[in-house]
């Protein structure tokens, strides 16, 4: 049986970073200056830790200059939140990421929102949010969306007239990848998990962007014959393997393309909050 094209994350991942490495190289002969993100840690999460160190890597890879804040699991509201205005006053830095999830005391929107705007390479800042839900882009955008629809274009899926299927509606990924292929001229529809007749509506998608964090929850056969599949989710299965929210080899059988999990989604989010911090730091130095 024929399967569908694998959409290698890890590889186009490297494209980019190859891509932001020459801008970046481009920039500092221009500018005089290295392009400079701050990330702020203030829990005592591994996974946290993991993500923080692997967008450190990225940033040596491409010649952007990385500073970590480590503050404790139990600092207060507002330590994290003067520590982000310090940053938002430092002409130095151009880019904050304040790594998610904060501790339960923390009120991680007061946080979102404190960060500059033009600093917040996280692109979920409102006044960002709110340019791309008008169809404005010249905002900061979310990196993993971003990532998505470069993936769809690199495995040669034209959007534009593609009836896309967006499952999920959160803030960091559903609602973000609605607007952007709405931008690009897809008809959209966002389901949730109160959609009625969920499995007919994804299988009308030529284009599907699974989000809805729910392990393996989109069977096979929902997928239509020649779609193009975009697994976002991240779970761990009983037996501790990592699988996304589509049954990925089912649904290879029925695809067009599709990513896998881990190697889809992920290194491509990291891959686009280097190209955030590089696109901040020449808005702030071309000013």
């Amino acid at each position: 049986m024929t399967q569908g094209q694998l959409i290698d994350g890890k590889a186009i991942a490297k494209k980019v970073r190859q891509e932001i490495k020459e801008e970046v190289q481009a920039f500092e002969k221009t500018s005089g200056t290295t392009p400079h993100i701050v990330v702020v840690l203030a829990s005592d999460d591994p996974a946290s830790a993991v993500y923080v160190r692997m967008k450190a890597k990225a940033a040596a890879e491409v010649g952007i200059r990385s500073t970590q804040h480590t503050l404790p699991a139990d600092s207060s509201k507002e330590e994290v939140l003067g520590l982000v205005q310090r940053l938002n006053a430092d002409e130095d830095v151009d880019g904050i990421l304040v790594q998610l999830p904060l501790p339960k005391h923390h009120d991680e929107q007061a946080v979102i929102h404190a960060i500059s705007p033009d600093k917040d390479v996280d692109g979920l800042h409102p006044l960002n949010a709110g340019k791309l839900s008008r169809a404005d882009e010249s905002g900061l955008n979310p990196c993993t969306p971003m990532g998505c629809i470069r993936l769809i274009e690199e495995s040669g899926c034209d959007i534009k007239g593609k009836r896309a299927v967006v499952l999920g509606r959160s803030r960091l990924v559903g609602r973000p990848i609605a607007d952007l292929l709405i931008n690009r001229h897809a008809t959209v529809t966002t389901c949730h998990s109160r959609t009625q007749e969920l499995p007919e509506r994804v299988r009308e998608a030529d284009i599907l962007i699974a989000a809805i964090g729910r392990e393996e929850f989109v069977k096979g056969s929902w997928i239509k014959p020649g779609a193009t599949v975009i697994d976002v989710g991240i779970n761990r299965n009983a037996a501790g393997k990592l699988v996304g929210d589509v049954a990925f080899h089912s649904a290879r059988e029925r695809a067009r393309a599709i990513t896998p999990v881990p190697g889809g989604v992920g290194p491509m989010t990291i891959a686009y909050l280097m190209k955030n911090t590089l696109t901040a730091a020449q808005r702030r130095r071309s000013a």
